[in-house]
């Protein structure tokens, strides 16, 4: 039996269509099989099958009628129509028929495998996947970093997007700006960080943290490593006062005072990046008293004094590098010298590895030549005794410095630590002393204080030769490895520490 169609269908460009439509319908399928039952394929491959082939079998679904139409019009276009009326389906006219089933029969299985594209397509780009291996290189620093956070089995559109469908969408329409950028090169480097637009920590992070249900003290142990010959590692203990003494206390007191129900603490920031705070305010919840204080180094311009300016403290104001976190050298080789990636029994070579990371390189691959190469001649010709019999520590030594340095640093990308800050604590970046650097004080005189024990407790510190250790519930006052004298106490940890020092 011969199929019989309308004539309008009989022409070039809805046959295109309909060859398009069909071989990209085919070739979804083909590939969703292949990608379900042998798992192979990476992220691309889903970008293929479900985004870029669905789009070219909808062109050429929309190709069938356009053909359609302009076969009908050329054959008007010979007659001497007058009226124009609707279109009419004779469903005893076996072509009509025909027409009929193939579009209802077509339609249900284009909507039915729709649905189920659409579905697969909305949690592709939720992914992990999409979101970090999509654009390999402009996000290679954001992935890397993630996989190493506290939150590598978080998904990013947890933090990034949050519930809600009007989130959803703000974050598609941000993305095809992104999509734009990458493909016409445009892109920043580094990315910058989205403060601007960033949702409320409330709707996101307290998903999962519970605001609430903070514990108490915490004992803190760092090993840090001096830039000497025997790279001479020197520890301290902090006790963290991250809550109250006793968990019972709830938020009473300690670091996460700060988002305690009962007080309100807003600021105002100078720059877009929230690294100056000239202007706080505390309020009381229960009695409604408020204190407003004032940097009186860098008073702010009465002007700014506006609600659209004012920003309510939350988790993010502190926590704002929870899982793309680029650590400074000074913190990283510690690490690596700890976990004996880099080996210790190699002479200088903290501060040998602290001058290599000090160096900018144009492309990740000059910067693994320029490690081995550096590491390999410095002990080639100060320590000819170490290149002789010890190549596999400094084998080792190479190899470790470039894996730690390849987590933290990207040189194409220009991403390091000093393009990041990062607001916990105060040593390479002003973090806390934002707001606690005995500058901010009221009218009344009260002083937003830097005292060391509003957070922390010193439970023991020094080397391995010189340890000194506190009495239970006690603090001691802190000493600064190395010669410096007394000069820390009267700045800021940043006046001197950049990230490179130990």
């Amino acid at each position: 039996m011969r199929l019989k169609l309308p004539p309008s269908s009989r022409n070039w460009l809805s046959l295109s269509g309909v060859m398009i439509a069909l071989i990209s319908l085919f070739m979804i399928i083909f590939l969703f099989v292949i990608s379900a039952l042998l798992d192979q394929g990476g992220s691309y491959l889903g970008l293929i099958i479900f985004i870029l082939l669905p789009a070219v079998m909808i062109m050429g679904l929309l190709l069938i009628p356009a053909g359609m139409i302009i076969q009908i019009r050329k054959q008007r276009a010979g007659k001497d129509v007058t009226k124009k009326d609707w279109p009419k389906i004779d469903l005893n006219d076996v072509r009509h028929r025909n027409a009929t089933l193939i579009f209802l029969i077509g339609t249900t299985f284009f909507l039915f495998i729709s649905a189920i594209g659409s579905y697969e397509a909305f949690h592709y780009t939720e992914s992990v996947q999409f979101c970090g291996t999509v654009c390999h290189t402009v996000m290679e620093p954001e992935y890397t970093a993630y996989q190493n956070s506290p939150h590598a089995r978080v998904a990013c559109v947890d933090c990034h997007v949050g519930s809600g469908a009007d989130w959803y969408v703000r974050s598609k329409l941000s993305g095809l700006y992104q999509v734009y950028a990458v493909i016409a090169n445009v892109y920043p480097q580094p990315i910058p960080t989205p403060i601007k637009d960033l949702r409320p920590a409330r709707e996101t992070c307290e998903q999962c943290h519970w605001p609430e249900k903070f514990y108490a003290q915490k004992l803190r142990t760092e090993r840090h490593y001096l830039n000497d010959e025997d790279n001479t590692h020197w520890d301290i203990h902090l006790i963290m006062k991250i809550g109250a003494e006793y968990s019972a206390l709830g938020l009473k007191e300690g670091i996460h005072w700060h988002i305690n129900p009962a007080v309100h603490i807003e600021y105002i920031s100078s720059d877009k990046n929230n690294l100056e705070i000239p202007w706080v305010r505390y309020t009381n919840r229960k009695t409604g008293e408020g204190v407003v204080y004032i940097d009186n180094k860098n008073p702010l311009n009465v002007e700014m004094v506006t609600e659209e300016n004012i920003r309510t403290m939350d988790c993010m104001d502190c926590h704002n590098r929870p899982s793309h976190n680029y650590r400074p050298p000074a913190f990283f080789v510690n690490d690596a010298l700890t976990a004996n990636l880099i080996p210790t029994d190699l002479p200088e070579i903290k501060s040998l590895a602290m001058e290599i990371c000090e160096k900018d390189f144009p492309t990740a691959d000059s910067a693994k030549r320029y490690i081995n190469q550096t590491i390999v001649n410095f002990y080639r010709d100060k320590y000819q005794n170490i290149y002789k019999k010890k190549k596999a520590l400094i084998e080792k030594a190479v190899n470790g410095l470039y894996s730690v340095y390849s987590q933290n640093i990207f040189p194409f990308m220009k991403v390091k630590w000093d393009a990041y800050p990062n607001h916990i604590g105060h040593l390479e970046f002003d973090g806390c002393f934002r707001c606690h650097n005995d500058r901010h004080s009221s009218s009344k005189g009260q002083m937003i204080s830097k005292e060391c024990q509003i957070c922390h407790m010193i439970n023991a510190q020094g080397s391995r030769e010189n340890m000194e250790f506190a009495t239970f519930g006690q603090s001691l006052t802190f000493r600064h490895p190395g010669d410096v004298g007394d000069d820390w106490k009267d700045g800021l940890c940043t006046d001197c520490h950049t990230g490179l020092n130990p």
